[in-house]
C-alpha cells in the first residue's frame, strides 16, 4: 500500500522538543520525554517499583538531577550541567565539597581518542559521583582547589516504560514487537532517533486497513526496561510472537545495517534482507549475525525467550566515532534519514 508521507519538519520539531532533557533509566527526565512522545503515539506508561525483582535483576531507584558544575582555582565554572547534560556521570550521587586536582582526577572521565568531545558515562549500579570532560579541556586544568557540586537525588520510586498495542482489523495471526529505548541524555542518533522513528511508524502502520497482526510498540529504558517488559508480558507473548525489530541509531547518514535475530534465518531475517536488497541494492547495506551485546535485541533473544527479533539501524552502535559523545548531536543526524528509516520499516 502507499503510506502517507511524513513531513521532515514534524520530525525536526519532535527531536528539538526531546533534545534538552536529561534522561536516565529512571526519573523525571524519562517521564517528561514520554509526555512529549504521546503527542505522536498514545503510549501507556507502565510503572515498576524500585527494588522489584524482574527475573534475576532488581529495578534501581529513581535518579533526578537539577544542577552540577566544577569551579576551578581561578573561579571559572567548568563541566557545567546547564550547558551540556553529558558533563555529569549519569546517576551521580550528590556532592558539595572542595578537593585538590589530584583527587578530582579520579572522578573525571574523558576520551583521548575524541579530544574535543564530552564523553557519555554512567554508574547506574554503583554509588559514586563524577564528571565527563573533553580530553583537551582536561589537559588545561592546573593544580589547586576545585569546588565540585552535584545537586541530585537517588530515592525509591519507579521505573517507567511505554507500551501500546495496535490491534488487528482481521482475525489475529500473531504478535509483532517494535521496540526502542529512551534513557540517555542529549544524544541524537544513539538516543532520540529510535523512539522518534517508532512514534511516526505507529501512525504509518495504523493506516493499513487490513491488519492481520497485533503490533506492540514498546519504549523502554535500555536493558532493565526490556527485562521489566519481558517479566510482565514475556510468558504471555511467547506462544504468539511472530517477529520483531529493535529501532536504534536510525538517523545518521550511513547505509542500513541489519543485525539478525539469534535464530538467524527467521522469517523477519529473511524479509528484512529481501527488502534491503530490493530497495537499496547489493553493496548499499550490511547484514550482521547476532551477537550477545548491543541493544535490547539481546534481551528479547535471550535463552529464556529466543524471540525472532532483529535490529535494523543505519550505522551500527559503537561503529561510528561520534557514538556515546557530545558529537552525536542534532547536526549528526538528519530528519530525512529518519523518514527513510520509517519508510523501510513500513515496507517490512
Amino acid at each position: 500500500m502507499n503510506f502517507k508521507s511524513i513531513a521532515t519538519d514534524e520530525v525536526d520539531e519532535l527531536l528539538k522538543k526531546l533534545w534538552p532533557i536529561c534522561r536516565s533509566i529512571t526519573g523525571e527526565g524519562i517521564r517528561q520525554s514520554f509526555d512529549i512522545l504521546r503527542s505522536i503515539i498514545p503510549l501507556k506508561t507502565q510503572q515498576v517499583k524500585s527494588g522489584s525483582k524482574v527475573f534475576d535483576w532488581e529495578v534501581p531507584p529513581e535518579w533526578n538531577i537539577s544542577n552540577a558544575y566544577i569551579i576551578d582555582p581561578d573561579g571559572n565554572k567548568i563541566c557545567d550541567f546547564q550547558r551540556n547534560n553529558l558533563h555529569v556521570l549519569n546517576f551521580s550521587i550528590p556532592i558539595d565539597t572542595e578537593i585538590s586536582l589530584e583527587e578530582l582526577r579520579g572522578h573525571l572521565h574523558t576520551r583521548e581518542d575524541l579530544p574535543d568531545a564530552i564523553p557519555y558515562f554512567t554508574s547506574y549500579y554503583k554509588r559514586r559521583w563524577g564528571f565527563c570532560i573533553s580530553y583537551n579541556q582536561l589537559k588545561t586544568l592546573k593544580p589547586g582547589l576545585y569546588k565540585v557540586k552535584i545537586e541530585s537525588e537517588i530515592k525509591a520510586g519507579f521505573l517507567d516504560y511505554g507500551h501500546v498495542a495496535l490491534e488487528p482489523t482481521l482475525p489475529c495471526e500473531g504478535d509483532f514487537l517494535l521496540s526502542s529505548y529512551l534513557c540517555h541524555p542529549s544524544m541524537a542518533n544513539n538516543e532520540l532517533s529510535g523512539p522518534v522513528s517508532l512514534a511516526f511508524l505507529y501512525n504509518q502502520l495504523r493506516q493499513i486497513p487490513e491488519r492481520r497482526y497485533r503490533y506492540h510498540f514498546v519504549v523502554v529504558p535500555e536493558t532493565i526496561g526490556a527485562i521489566s517488559f519481558l517479566s510482565q508480558f514475556g510468558e504471555k507473548l511467547s506462544p504468539t510472537i511472530r517477529g520483531g525489530l529493535v529501532l536504534t541509531c536510525c538517523g545518521d547518514r550511513g547505509n542500513f545495517t541489519y543485525k539478525k535475530s539469534k535464530i538467524g534465518n527467521s522469517k523477519i531475517d529473511q524479509i528484512v534482507e529481501h527488502i534491503l536488497q530490493y530497495e537499496k541494492g547489493s553493496g548499499n547495506y550490511s547484514i550482521k549475525d547476532f551477537f550477545p551485546m548491543g541493544s535490547d535485541e539481546r534481551q528479547y533473544c535471550s535463552p529464556g525467550f529466543n524471540w525472532p527479533i532483529g535490529s535494523l539501524m543505519k550505522s551500527m552502535y559503537g561503529e561510528y566515532k561520534e557514538y556515546h559523545s557530545s558529537l552525536d548531536d542534532l547536526n549528526f543526524i538528519t530528519s530525512q534519514s529518519i523518514v527513510d528509516t520509517i519508510e523501510i520499516y513500513s515496507k517490512i
